[in-house]
């Protein structure tokens, strides 16, 4: 396996005052093999949402970094009461 592209996003919202935010990142992944290396990924802050075996480590240096920052609008300011209408059958 060598190195491939890939995009990564990373969102978040703070609740307190609705600022959310957005990065992406660009760059090449590439494959962690050195046990060094794999063992020096035990200490990152790094916490899985799915079970099971995790044997693959990969590397992503960055090739380029974006990100804005929004308030978030409240639904009420884009909810019409159209939008929960499912649409008729195509015929």
């Amino acid at each position: 396996m060598g190195e491939f592209p890939v995009a990564m996003e990373v969102d978040g919202v703070d609740a307190n005052t609705g600022v959310a935010w957005s990065v992406v990142l660009h760059g090449k992944a590439a494959p962690v093999k050195q046990l060094d290396d794999v063992i020096n990924t035990f200490s990152l802050p790094l916490f899985p949402w799915e079970s099971g075996k995790k044997d693959h480590f990969v590397r992503v240096p960055a090739d380029s970094i974006s990100g804005r920052r929004f308030t978030v609008t409240e639904p009420l300011t884009w909810w019409t009461p159209y939008s929960g209408i499912k649409p008729s059958a195509l015929e």
